[in-house]
């Protein structure tokens, strides 16, 4: 169901029975990883974060590995960032 790579692919899934008796699964939410910082690095306005992960991961859906380094649940919260963290490799 996830990319392979996702922060959701390993996440497992429950269920839960809604007010209305519908049964629904769901998945888990992953615990950011935590890993050093290789550094920061300047975005330029207009960058987007898959380009910015494909450079420094060598994958382009890597873009959530930046989004734990900087405590961004979901990418939409980086853009007014000028300065992104960069996890170091090997996490």
């Amino acid at each position: 169901m996830f990319f392979p790579g996702s922060r959701y692919q390993n996440a497992g899934t429950y269920t839960f029975t809604t007010a209305t008796g519908t049964t629904v699964t769901a998945t888990k939410l992953p615990l950011p990883q935590t890993r050093p910082l290789l550094g920061y690095y300047r975005r330029m306005q207009g960058q987007r974060l898959d380009y910015i992960a494909n450079y420094y991961e060598n994958d382009p859906t890597a873009f959530w590995q930046l989004c734990d380094a900087n405590g961004s649940v979901v990418p939409d919260s980086l853009p007014g960032q000028a300065l992104i963290a960069i996890p170091a490799k090997g996490g």
